[in-house]
């Protein structure tokens, strides 16, 4: 069964959301606010606050201060803390012996060539992310993933109707997806279940 996160939680709904329909993981962009879904460490507390047991907490960092990421670890704030700026190896190891034993790191790469496969496969995080860009809501070339010799996360121009068809091509560990489940750049709780579904038949 292929594991889902639903990204880019933001509104109190979406919590409901996700604690019906019960992917894997949620996230939260923290501290971006290039994008709409932005949200400060504080009001990330208080959506966590309702999240169900059943969803594991996703933070989502671009280039943020180690500290911040390590802190929102330490307190159970967020389970994991996905990279996706220009985090190097250090700040990723630096992350771990801030945040202590037992916290997951990911890392994304924005996938143009078999170039970025290999420094995906060269990452010391514990599961990489493979996406088109950041929250583009478009694939990359699909075809570059046989390049990729490790378990990874697929994001990117993810909808209901394609997640069958992405998970039988390239057999990913888990699916990243957040306006592929939005109808007016707003979570859609039908959109959102009818992916988890798909996502839970293959």
């Amino acid at each position: 069964m292929t594991r889902i996160k639903i990204c880019g939680l933001y509104r109190p709904e979406d919590i409901s959301y996700v604690n019906q329909s019960k992917p894997d993981w949620c996230g939260f962009i923290i501290n971006f606010p290039k994008s709409h879904r932005s949200l400060t460490p504080d009001r990330v507390r208080v959506l966590r606050a309702g999240l169900s047991p059943a969803v594991t907490p996703v933070g989502v960092f671009v280039d943020s201060p180690v500290e911040t990421v390590a802190a929102l670890l330490r307190e159970g704030v967020i389970s994991v803390a996905q990279l996706h700026g220009h985090e190097s190896e250090d700040y990723i190891a630096r992350l771990r012996s801030l945040a202590g034993g037992g916290r997951q790191v990911w890392k994304a790469f924005r996938v143009r060539g078999a170039g970025d496969l290999e420094a995906a496969n060269a990452s010391s995080a514990d599961l990489v992310l493979l996406d088109n860009g950041y929250g583009t809501g478009a694939a990359f070339d699909w075809s570059l993933v046989g390049g990729v010799r490790r378990p990874f996360l697929l994001a990117g121009g993810l909808t209901p109707e394609n997640i069958p068809a992405a998970i039988r091509a390239l057999h990913p560990y888990g699916l990243d997806i957040s306006s592929g489940v939005e109808t007016d750049r707003i979570k859609d709780r039908d959109k959102i279940q009818a992916a988890v579904d798909a996502a839970r038949k293959e």
